[in-house]
């Protein structure tokens, strides 16, 4: 009777045990990251007899977890991968629809002051009509100062996302290491802790959607986690910490630092994966050259319509005026550097000068001194080294070696070798642009020098409007003093045409005073460009300059045309045309070895910009929707094997009660038997 006894409570023991676990499932059902659990019997040991050996019931071996690593580390590692691609589309969405959208794009106001300038050309003298292309002028900074304006709290978001989602890596870096220290000392009982298990495992997956990585188990089974390039983010009962800094290179950009102990590493470039990894990867690749474009082209439109304004001669007969501000404005010339954390000097800075638009990149680049004078440039976005080594440039030479469209100079203090500077010489144009022309009588849209023909010529040659070939340096003050002066004060000149000789005719040009400065020869018939040299004649005179006019036609012997300062040239366009043209001119990008096949408008310029834009975005959304379905995918497959089945643990709810009445039955029979034998006696 009592092996009888015994064997029946063993089942009610077991089963009620299962019961707990199939209640344990069913109730948690909704708890995330939680693995199903079995109950695992085995017989208890026969007892042998004289007919051999008899069961002796049942026993709990284990409370199993059913848990597939491979499937787990899969969706662990498709958290990492999808919500790294979330958070660069988050934003890549926010700068596709501000560059390309036709209230806040760049283009749109490209287009409305090149129509403006068209429309005032054709009617110079036309005061309204110049008041709409300053206004236009106004609007298009505007725009550039707008798209500025968001990216830059872009980047203001980026470093407080980064500060919140470095605060959660450490919160979840601590609580692993705590259920590291609890999961082994509760194994070294020799039982698993399943549901610590269950919640160190959620902790892990949680991180993984902050930042990417690296679980390498242990015989203890604990775990350890590495970031980056194998930093040791929790190692046992331990974990280090992150931290978001201002950067040593740009305060306005954080990076992330590793702490362990007493040690610090900046990771930044490091760190792939998760929310982290997303914006980290969207800052460098997509933000930065994005400020840096529509910065290069602020610069180009405002170098270049104020360069041909120089040009011409406005309504009041003066020498044209900047319609943006200068480029190289005295107050923005420091601000294109920033001296690193940890400079032997730190009120040391340098001076960014723009000396060619044409030429600039997108890109930053980082100034190392090898001595207190001496010092290399190094572009950041392919790590080409200007001069080439071994050679260096000097600080103190004037005028200063130029790097791509730029120059360096000092702004203040000392320097000595290792100090380190950044120079963005595009990176805040944008927000600098500024149209700073008031009065619509200052657009000079007149050219400096006029042709006349005689009118007592008696052939049918003619010519055209001369065009200046020595251009005014609006950034040469000196230059820029002298040659206007020049244009204002040289006499005219006079073509004289000779006789016909054959198939040519020569001519000569000749000052006021009738002498002779130059001769040459033109086919009549033909289309002739002439380039006439003034020489200087100081006071009046202080400079050499060069034009161009064309004569065609047949021009009889002793011809003349005369070409002098155009004096009231209110309805003269041929100043603003040439502005108009700009919209069309390559100026953007050209390389100095060939210049004829490389470059961009304008519009391209931006266009390429929007392009690039539009092409990441579009394969940041289809990437996205690729993670989703990946991680949706391998979260269906860890489920599969781990999730629990609410019909499956109700038929087992009924199986283990029937179990459980079973043995109870058993024993009632025991003791049925056991009375009967009682009684008998």
């Amino acid at each position: 009777m009592a092996d009888l006894l015994n064997i029946g409570l063993s089942g009610l023991a077991a089963n009620k045990t299962s019961l707990s676990v199939t209640g344990h499932n069913i109730v948690n059902v909704n708890t995330p990251g939680f693995s199903r659990q079995e109950s695992v019997q085995t017989t208890r040991a026969p007892q042998f007899s004289g007919v051999g050996y008899v069961g002796s019931g049942t026993t709990l071996n284990d409370v199993r977890r059913i848990y597939n690593d491979f499937l787990t580390t899969q969706v662990r590692s498709s958290t990492a991968l999808n919500s790294d691609t979330q958070a660069y589309l988050s934003q890549i969405n926010q700068l596709d629809s501000l560059l390309a959208g036709s209230t806040t794009g760049v283009n749109p106001g490209l287009q409305r002051l090149f129509s403006s300038l068209q429309t005032a050309a054709e009617d110079p003298a036309n005061i309204p009509a110049r008041q709409l292309s300053l206004s236009e002028a106004e609007g298009l900074a505007k725009r550039f100062n707008t798209i500025y304006d968001r990216l830059a709290e872009q980047n203001t978001f980026i470093n407080k996302q980064l500060s919140a989602v470095t605060d959660q890596v450490n919160q979840l870096a601590t609580s692993i290491a705590g259920y590291n220290d609890a999961i082994a000392i509760a194994s070294a009982n020799g039982s698993m802790p399943n549901d610590l298990l269950d919640a160190r495992e959620e902790a892990v997956r949680k991180l993984s959607e902050f930042i990417g990585v690296s679980v390498v188990p242990q015989d203890d089974n604990s775990y350890n986690l590495f970031i980056g390039s194998g930093q040791p983010l929790v190692v046992g009962s331990r974990a280090a910490q992150l931290a978001v800094t201002p950067g040593q290179s740009d305060p306005l950009r954080s990076e992330i630092q590793f702490i362990s102990g007493n040690s610090q590493q900046n990771v930044t470039s490091l760190v792939t994966g998760g929310e982290m990894g997303g914006l980290l990867r969207y800052r460098q690749d997509v933000l930065d050259t994005a400020m840096n474009s529509v910065g290069r082209l602020a610069l180009s439109v405002s170098d270049q319509v104020n360069r041909q304004l120089g040009q011409g001669l406005d309504l009041n007969g003066e020498f044209g005026n900047e319609l943006f501000r200068p480029i190289n404005d005295p107050l923005l010339l420091a601000q294109r550097s920033l001296a690193r954390v940890g400079n032997s000097d730190p009120s040391a800075n340098l001076s960014v000068s723009i000396t060619d638009t044409t030429q600039l990149s997108t890109s930053d680049y980082e100034v190392q001194f090898t001595s207190a004078t001496e010092y290399v440039v190094r572009r950041s976005s392919d790590g080409t080294l200007f001069p080439a080594s071994p050679a260096t440039f000097d600080v103190t030479t004037v005028p200063a070696p130029e790097v791509d469209g730029f120059s360096i100079g000092v702004a203040s203090g000392t320097f000595a070798a290792g100090d380190r500077f950044l120079v963005m010489p595009t990176r805040n144009a944008g927000r600098d642009v500024r149209a700073d022309m008031k009065n619509p009588e200052e657009l000079a849209f007149a050219a400096p020098l006029k042709a006349e023909t005689s009118p007592a010529n008696i052939g049918t040659g003619k010519i055209t409007q001369p065009t200046l070939a020595t251009e005014i340096d609006i950034y040469d003050t000196t230059a820029q003093t002298n040659l206007e002066t020049s244009l204002r004060n040289a006499p005219p000149l006079r073509i004289v045409m000779g006789a016909a000789g054959g198939a040519t005719q020569s001519y000569d040009v000749l000052d006021i005073n009738g002498n002779v400065l130059d001769s040459g020869s033109i086919v009549p018939g033909q289309d002739n460009a002439l380039t006439i040299t003034v020489p200087a004649n100081p006071p009046n005179v202080p400079s050499t300059f060069d034009y161009q006019v064309t004569l065609s036609g047949r021009p009889s012997e002793g011809d003349n045309f005369s070409v002098s300062f155009n004096t009231n040239g209110v309805s003269d366009n041929r100043n603003a045309l040439k502005l108009v043209d700009l919209q069309k001119q390559s100026v953007i990008g050209i390389n100095p070895a060939a210049p004829t096949t490389t470059g961009s408008s304008f519009s391209d310029a931006y266009g390429d910009l929007v392009e690039r834009v539009g092409t990441l975005t579009s394969q940041a959304r289809v990437d996205g929707e690729a993670t989703s379905a990946i991680l949706k995918q391998a979260t269906d497959n860890r489920d599969s094997v781990s999730g629990v089945n609410l019909d499956e643990e109700a038929a087992k709810l009924i199986q283990f009660e029937q179990y459980y009445q079973a043995s109870a039955q058993i024993i009632q029979v025991a003791r049925n038997l056991f009375d009967t034998l009682i009684n008998t006696f």
